[in-house]
């Protein structure tokens, strides 16, 4: 059975004292009956104060992106054993802005997720397809791209299938991100169902036990219905995750 997760992405959003306080309003409202995994993912230089915070409750912490590299002359990066070294548990990697905005490719994006792995991070491997390519009807041709990526970089298929399914995939359709358009539940299962048809092709264990979670404006008006589907475990959260009443709301109904 896999279990829920619901994961807020901040974004480049915070300070001291507005992420002091969302942490606060978050755990304040927890339940401890609720069976799904909280994440939070603050900007790299609020990791150390939201892992302080969070401290006695659930929550989890991740960053918001990490380097392919082990460390060295890479001014303005951050390394996994950085993140690791100040109690982060997850990355994300490959979010659709780091895709649109700073150019990262599926093989960018798999060292990255190979390296998060390496440094006992949870990779959150964000795919999506942007507007055009939902209305040429190539969704799948590139989330396949998007996931084969990172199987392909360990170029054993069966080690890579095994390594993608110690990570989590976030279905973002790129048009929905940060619009306030969502993709209706049936869109978004019948994309995540797809994603597990494919990876049941290569290997029913991964495709039957790995997290698919929704990440496309996603907040407490929708998130019933969506959490719903059969395919869906969880969301990845953006502009409603800086609010922790909306937050939490969602966290609620994930239960």
């Amino acid at each position: 059975m896999r279990k829920t997760l619901i994961a807020g992405n901040w974004k480049m959003h915070g300070n001291v004292a507005s992420i002091e306080s969302l942490v606060n309003g978050i755990k304040s409202q927890l339940d401890s009956s609720w069976q799904s995994d909280i994440l939070v993912c603050p900007p790299s230089i609020y990791v150390d104060r939201t892992v302080q915070l969070i401290k006695g409750s659930s929550i989890k912490v991740g960053g918001q992106n990490l380097s392919q590299q082990e460390q060295g002359a890479f001014t303005g990066e951050i390394s996994g054993d950085m993140l690791a070294d100040l109690g982060a548990e997850y990355v994300l990697v490959g979010h659709s802005e780091r895709r649109s905005l700073y150019h990262e490719s599926n093989e960018l994006v798999a060292e990255k997720f190979a390296k998060a792995l390496e440094k006992g991070l949870t990779p959150v491997l964000c795919v999506g397809e942007t507007l055009e390519q939902r209305e040429n009807d190539t969704t799948m041709d590139v989330v396949k791209g998007q996931i084969d990526a990172v199987i392909d970089f360990y170029q054993d298929k069966t080690a890579g299938l095994e390594k993608l399914g110690q990570g989590v995939i976030a279905y973002e359709p790129v048009w929905a991100i940060g619009t306030g358009v969502t993709a209706s539940p049936e869109q978004a299962q019948e994309v995540h169902a797809a994603i597990r048809h494919y990876l049941a092709e290569m290997n029913t264990g991964v495709a039957e036990e790995i997290q698919i979670l929704y990440g496309g404006s996603m907040k407490a008006a929708n998130a019933e219905e969506l959490l719903a589907q059969n395919d869906i475990d969880g969301g990845l959260i953006g502009g409603a995750s800086l609010k922790a009443d909306e937050f939490i709301a969602i966290c609620k109904i994930a239960g």
